[in-house]
């Protein structure tokens, strides 16, 4: 997808251009959620109002929808009244630095739910709960320690 899509085109012509796979969030407040996005992880915010948002990590886009644009979709009888969504799933950003985005989310009294550390599968990353209790999790890779080469 290119940005000005992303940007500016209406609701049909951006359905048509999806491709290959995708992630939609629920979430109570398109608003507060981008501003986690943007100001925690950095994200590149194409489009946001109380409805609906595109964002971009990397190369990839995502949608976010507020939980009243669903209001004749199944999918919201599933969700929580209150509490954590998304439980079981982790949300994870390639090549982004844990360290910094502890650092933001702690000063915007995020959740840290595991602080940045080494893990043995190779990356760093640490585990950032959003206002809907979707776990973020930010990672690098780490310098190769072993032995083997």
């Amino acid at each position: 997808m290119n940005p000005k899509t992303a940007r500016e085109a209406e609701a049909s012509e951006f359905g048509r251009k999806l491709r290959e796979f995708g992630i939609n969030l629920l979430v109570r407040d398109v608003l507060a959620s981008v501003n986690f996005l943007r100001e925690v992880l950095q994200m590149k915010v194409h489009r946001a109002n109380q409805d609906f948002a595109v964002v971009q990590s990397g190369s990839a886009y995502f949608q976010l929808h507020a939980d009243h644009t669903y209001h004749s979709n199944p999918l919201p009888s599933l969700l929580p009244q209150n509490g954590a969504r998304g439980a079981g799933v982790e949300l994870r950003l390639y090549e982004i630095d844990p360290d910094e985005c502890e650092v933001r989310a702690r000063k915007l009294d995020f959740v840290i739910l595991k602080k940045s550390e080494d893990r043995p599968h190779g990356l760093r990353e640490c585990y950032i709960l959003d206002n809907d209790g979707y776990c973020w999790v930010p990672s690098r890779t780490t310098e190769n320690k072993s032995n083997n080469s």
